[in-house]
């Protein structure tokens, strides 16, 4: 994978923590770029646009689950993130994920294990191409937007993320375990397929006004299509 100028933003209070994952960041031809707080996080985030986020959830001043929610909702990012936590709760890490985390590392960890998941998640949400268009619906990728016949549709990180998804499989059935997968790797212990029905349902109230219901279909005991033709 080429990593040549892809930065990834290190969120961790801890020192030690935060130099050993740089260094294994680096060794791989990341610019590893750092924070050691909550506010300084988002101050770096908006000076440098990263490829990538790690952010610890324990922070001082502003927390992780702060920092993942404001780069989501108020700077409307879709940027990959990994959470990393000492916390093991079942819950904990399902609110992580609801925020909009790609990914979820409980401490203590292996830093050549943290870097391949990074890698990982820059495969699976990497753009390809700077728009989709079918049907009067235009998705942009790389600014995280999608427009129904010229008219800005708010979506949510999964949604936008799902609807990247279906509109890069036109016409295919894709299955609810394959979404989930897409949506949730690695964690298929914690959520449950029910997701995917109620992030389509959601997408579907939205897109209503396009007047066409039929545009995600329902194939029963299948899963989901993006009708495109």
């Amino acid at each position: 994978m080429n990593t040549k100028g892809k930065s990834v933003l290190i969120v961790e209070d801890d020192a030690k923590i935060r130099q050993l994952v740089k260094v294994y960041l680096e060794r791989e031809g990341y610019e590893a770029l750092e924070a050691e707080n909550g506010e300084d996080a988002l101050e770096k985030f908006k000076q440098f646009d990263p490829c990538f986020v790690i952010l610890d959830l324990m922070l001082p001043r502003l927390s992780g689950e702060e920092v993942c929610t404001t780069i989501r909702t108020d700077l409307k990012s879709n940027v990959p993130i990994i959470m990393l936590t000492a916390k093991v709760e079942e819950i904990e890490r399902i609110q992580g994920l609801r925020m909009g985390a790609d990914d979820y590392v409980t401490k203590p960890f292996s830093p050549q294990e943290l870097v391949t998941r990074v890698e990982v998640v820059l495969r699976r949400t990497a753009q390809h191409c700077s728009k989709i268009t079918y049907r009067g619906l235009t998705l942009k990728p790389l600014r995280g937007e999608i427009h129904c016949k010229g008219e800005p549709i708010v979506l949510t990180h999964h949604e936008f993320r799902l609807m990247y998804f279906l509109m890069r499989h036109p016409n295919q059935i894709l299955t609810r375990e394959q979404i989930v997968e897409e949506l949730y790797p690695n964690q298929e212990k914690i959520v449950t397929e029910r997701i995917v029905d109620v992030h389509i349902g959601k997408l579907r109230e939205k897109l209503k006004y396009d007047g066409d219901s039929e545009i995600i279909e329902t194939i029963r005991g299948m899963g989901y299509r993006f009708v495109a033709f």
